[in-house]
């Protein structure tokens, strides 16, 4: 058996686990696909008209970022490597194999291929938003050598790693901004000051003038983060140095770009003005000469049209918040309502497959306290993360099903690790921020061996769009439920279709048909479970296979009598001679 079909025999042995329906896997010689042969609901399909069907218009993802799923860290909460009680780069390097252990050929790992590391660089706050030097490590995460060795250990394991790099702002203590309060003539201009008080607000009617011995500057965010004036050109070039620095002489991978949408005011307008756009493309160039092969992703926490404009002149990703609320809404209402909303404004908004896809950051309650504990809810999200079109990015913590609500600090509590004191497993002292109330339950060792567990699914469904480039870069297309709490995601490039179907209800489903007018598939087709959550083994044995319409879609089709609460399948929709 080759490495390919290896891996997906044991995903599928996962995903049935996961349901319910225990842990035997199915036969070698059909790796994706239940016990018994799935039966047709007729014995032949309707011819499809020329032109209308039979076709994927997509291409497969031709990135190496965009094929893989990203994760998010915050270095200060993953892992305490010296003891302190707060998480360093040193810890982050000994955890790595949780990640990535870099052997195709195993699949007790996370199976992550990028690493998003939340600020590193030299700060007086906790979070890092607020940079004093950018070519220098925090050193409460250790030493430039530290994160050199972290770096050369991720790469060792295929993991590509890209830095936060805040443009925006700095710290009101960086040497750049004491040096302009005092008006040097090299740094008088780095920052935006007024002899008097502008007083207008910030976009969210924020104060965003502040006084300085007598004079006023600009910080959108806060008085300890005044905004630099990247319209200079000497920011411009000293900010390109730095991306130069980590890119080439370091060699990261790219960048998460903080705020971007607020860089260059044009007077009153303070976010996402036209100048903003034409610098973005600009450091965007410089990147790409320095590394062709460097991701940006950019935060631009906006209407999906604003976010998609972004793509791919100024930015090759920006996360798409729009996608990201409609599926949390789905869960939480029942209703797949506000999901479809976000997935047909993904697909006008941006490029095929170029949005960073998530389902909570840093910046938001995390899922599972969104979902109030529900562990199937939680299956269900990450189901339609790896299904929804775009590039995943999961956030620490996120596969195990940590909770945590604002304020912020309690969003970024410390990895849960072991049922072990004082700290789960992060470290052998008092953690800098106390682990949240569920750290001896909720953590990697209860779940790692579970195949029923959440971080069972999350491993799997990884591996899942690791394999399947129809994931990865395939055309989309949303298929109506027929009923309120269920919808079809359609993911097909030429020779390959998958079709997930998910139910967002707590209850049973029976009066569903899902219908697409139009679509890629063509001819006679059989259907085939590749990977389920919440459904038993007898019903997923009993599949149906769908008559295809003339025009390569799906008229009330119902794989299943039933659906089950809280349950999804994904499908794949296979050719027959």
């Amino acid at each position: 058996m080759d490495v390919q079909q290896r891996l997906l025999t044991s995903l599928a042995a996962v995903l049935i686990a996961a349901s319910g329906c225990g842990s035997q896997a199915p036969s070698p010689t059909a790796p994706l696909a239940p016990s018994a042969a799935p039966t047709a609901t007729t014995a032949a399909s309707a011819t499809a008209a020329p032109g209308s069907a039979c076709t994927a218009a997509a291409t497969p993802a031709s990135k190496d970022w965009n094929k893989g799923t990203w994760y998010e860290v915050f270095v200060r909460s993953f892992a305490d490597g010296n003891n302190d009680g707060i998480g360093d780069l040193q810890g982050l390097t000994a955890k790595l194999d949780y990640l990535n252990d870099g052997n195709p050929g195993t699949t007790t790992d996370l199976g992550i291929t990028g690493i998003w590391l939340m600020p590193v660089f030299e700060s007086p706050s906790y979070h890092g938003y607020d940079v004093i030097d950018y070519r220098k490590i925090e050193k409460d995460y250790g030493t430039n050598a530290d994160f050199v060795t972290f770096l050369a250990a991720a790469h060792k394991r295929g993991i590509k790693v890209i830095l936060d790099l805040v443009l925006n702002h700095s710290s009101n203590r960086n040497p750049w901004f004491i040096a302009s309060a005092k008006k040097d003539p090299k740094y008088a201009d780095w920052y935006t000051w007024s002899d008097t008080n502008p007083s207008y607000m910030g976009p969210e009617n924020q104060v965003v003038w502040r006084e300085n011995g007598g004079r006023w500057y600009y910080g959108l965010f806060s008085e300890q983060m005044p905004d630099l004036n990247i319209a200079n050109p000497a920011v411009t070039a000293e900010m390109e140095s730095i991306a130069k620095y980590w890119l080439s002489d370091v060699g990261v991978d790219g960048f998460r770009l903080d705020a971007v949408k607020y860089l260059i005011d044009e007077g009153k307008k303070q976010a996402n003005t036209k100048s903003t756009m034409d610098w973005l493309a600009g450091f965007h160039k410089a990147v790409l000469a320095d590394n062709p092969g460097a991701m940006l992703v950019g935060e631009v926490w906006d209407t999906s049209t604003t976010a998609g404009s972004y793509v791919p002149g100024a930015m090759d990703l920006t996360f798409n918040f729009g996608l990201s609320t409609g599926t949390r809404l789905a869960l939480q209402n029942q209703r797949v309502a506000p999901l479809k909303t976000g997935l047909m404004d993904t697909l006008t908004a941006w490029p095929p497959s170029q949005s960073g896809i998530f389902l909570a950051n840093h910046d938001q309650n995390r899922i599972m306290g969104e979902l109030g504990g529900d562990v199937a809810a939680a299956k269900l999200a990450a189901f339609l993360l790896f299904s929804e079109p775009g590039v995943p990015f999961m956030y620490y913590g996120e596969e195990i099903g940590m909770t945590g609500h604002k304020p912020d600090e309690q969003i970024r509590t410390p990895m849960q690790w072991t049922a072990d004191g004082p700290a789960g497993g992060f470290s052998p002292v008092t953690p800098w921020e106390p682990m949240e109330a569920d750290w001896q339950t909720v953590n990697v060792a209860a779940q790692t061996t579970d195949p029923a567990s959440l971080l069972s699914t999350y491993r799997a469904l990884v591996q899942l769009r690791a394999a399947e480039p129809a994931l990865q870069g395939g055309e989309t297309a949303i298929v109506d439920g027929g009923a309120e709490p269920v919808i079809g995601i359609l993911r097909s490039l030429p020779g390959r279709t998958l079709l997930t179907v998910t139910n967002v209800s707590s209850t049973d489903v029976t009066d569903y048909g899902l219908t697409l007018d139009g679509g890629p598939l063509c001819g006679n087709v059989k259907a085939t479970v590749v990977a389920s959550t919440g459904v038993d083994a007898a019903t997923l044995a009993a599949i149906a296979s769908p008559l295809v319409t003339a025009t390569g879609g799906l008229n009330a089709y119902k794989p299943f009598a039933g659906l089950p609460p809280r349950s999804a399948v994904v499908i794949a929709l296979e050719p027959l001679p």
